[in-house]
């Protein structure tokens, strides 16, 4: 297991099966206490140009393997992931700032994305038509070739596995860029796993860089001729430059991006679940979720006993460094998210807003924040927190529950605590969100599903035979036994 005590060695970027020694490297931080983690390579255009040169050589040989093969790869590294989730769930506490109970979570999940993409090996991969002339008219899927991937720090493990492990069990390459906070638990690591599971040389490649390079680094990833596809989780302002850039290069892409998400408690919820839903979706890894908890919406004829059992459950919830895994609230990733959850809570305040819990801020550390008396002149309203911050907001119809919903940019997730499965479900409908999730919390994912937003949350889906229709291409290719006829003239 990582010893956390002393600061990591990270072996270099891997590249065609090797682990490339970086000329420069960067101070990886743990945010808990801004001490150097780790010291990482420091790469740029010229080395992502390698990995995807690499990538593209060895995409015809990995596309030809037979699907079983590839599906085996896949079966191998669960297991082996499944092996080292102590040294992940030790890396993610430091290096991601993470509770121990999240690094377990995450290494629980990883391994059913694998075993979910070696499953999605044995899926048709497209359909006989019916032909005017009697062809064999087929509709086939085949791999693309270079997928370009950039994971973000909040969720390392489960984030990059899910950009990566359909298309490359689909029979693409991948060039595997992981976040400048979290280059070891979202890239590194995942290449120590995949060369001990045998991963052929070049079909998964892996580079990091500073913040300072990021610019340099991705736009190489994304625009480079050779890579056919990106897939890219992060903010919403970087999402709408990759997908620009993409659509610039008629690539394919997948952009998950920010949320601005509710919690809608009808006056017949059962009030345990409710704030439990609310506690867990808010203030689960600080906030720092696409689809965290941010407007709890509450019905006004229990707004009151809601709001006084949820800042009381929340008001339990321990702070500080998660190497203590006794701590569930551990410090925002960097000092710019918590200069601008700091700017949200006292632009709320200025304005009117009540701190029903919380809002103090010491270093990296945001207590859990309870917000009321918001309205939508405040940034914390508007616009995205990704930090322990959660505004409790009264409604009187399910119709106005509904327009507090859609009164965002966003449109990624939702949740509906309720006792009537079909009100719930009508409401459901009108939302104009990617995801609803009906007595649960907004914060839900599995590896089969169709994950995404609508709106500003992002475009296409993550997951299952989705990231599969996403990083493959529709062929159309028909067999003629000589039964269409062409023009006597020719």
């Amino acid at each position: 297991m990582l010893d956390n005590k002393q600061p990591q060695t990270l072996k270099g970027m891997y590249i065609n099966g090797q682990w490339v020694t970086p000329a420069a490297t960067f101070d990886d931080l743990n945010p808990s206490d801004g001490s150097v983690w780790a010291k990482a390579p420091d790469g740029g255009a010229a080395e992502a140009r390698a990995a995807i040169e690499v990538a593209h050589a060895a995409f015809p040989a990995w596309a030809d393997l037979m699907f079983q093969d590839r599906a085996r790869l896949m079966l191998k590294a669960a297991e082996v992931w499944e092996k080292r989730q102590m040294d992940f769930t030790a890396a993610m506490q430091a290096e991601g700032g993470g509770w121990f109970g999240k690094g377990m979570f995450e290494t629980g999940y990883v391994p059913e994305v694998f075993r979910a993409a070696a499953a999605a090996c044995y899926n048709p991969i497209g359909e006989v038509l019916p032909s005017e002339h009697g062809k064999l008219s087929t509709a086939t899927r085949f791999p693309m070739g270079v997928v370009g991937v950039i994971s973000p720090w909040n969720f390392p493990g489960i984030l990059t596995a899910r950009g990566f492990a359909f298309p490359l069990a689909a029979g693409n390459t991948i060039v595997l860029k992981p976040s400048e906070d979290t280059p070891y638990c979202g890239g590194l690591f995942f290449a120590e796993v995949l060369e001990e599971a045998g991963f052929p040389a070049g079909t998964f490649n892996v580079v990091t860089c500073s913040r300072e390079r990021v610019a340099e680094m991705g736009d190489e990833i994304v625009e480079n001729p050779l890579v056919k596809g990106v897939s890219f989780t992060g903010s919403t302002p970087v999402g709408r430059q990759i997908a620009a850039k993409a659509g610039a290069h008629l690539k394919k892409c997948c952009v998950e991006l920010g949320g601005k998400d509710s919690l809608i408690v009808l006056d017949d919820a059962d009030m345990e679940r409710a704030t439990q839903a609310a506690n867990f979706g808010a203030f689960m890894h600080q906030g720092q979720i696409c689809m965290s908890v941010e407007k709890v919406l509450v019905h006004e004829s229990i707004y009151t006993e809601f709001l006084e059992k949820f800042v009381a459950r929340a008001a339990k919830l321990t702070i500080g460094d998660t190497t203590d895994k006794g701590n569930v609230i551990g410090p925002l990733i960097n000092d710019r998210q918590v200069a601008r959850v700091k700017a949200q809570i006292e632009d709320a305040v200025a304005k009117g807003a009540t701190l029903a819990l919380g809002g103090g801020v010491n270093g990296r550390f945001v207590e859990p924040t309870i917000i009321t008396h918001v309205d939508p002149s405040m940034d914390v309203w508007r616009d995205e927190t990704f930090g322990p911050v959660a505004v409790v907001v009264p409604f009187r119809t399910d119709a106005e529950a509904i327009a507090l919903n859609n009164d965002t940019e966003y449109g990624l997730s939702a949740g509906i605590i309720t006792r009537n499965e079909e009100r719930a479900m009508a409401m459901a409908r009108q939302m104009e969100t990617g995801m609803c999730h009906v007595n649960c919390a907004s914060v839900n994912d599995e590896p089969h599903v169709p994950f995404g937003g609508t709106k500003s949350s992002g475009v296409g889906r993550h997951g299952g035979r989705w990231s599969m229709e996403t990083f493959t291409e529709t062929r159309w290719i028909t067999l003629d036994r000589g039964h269409r006829p062409y023009p006597p003239v020719f």
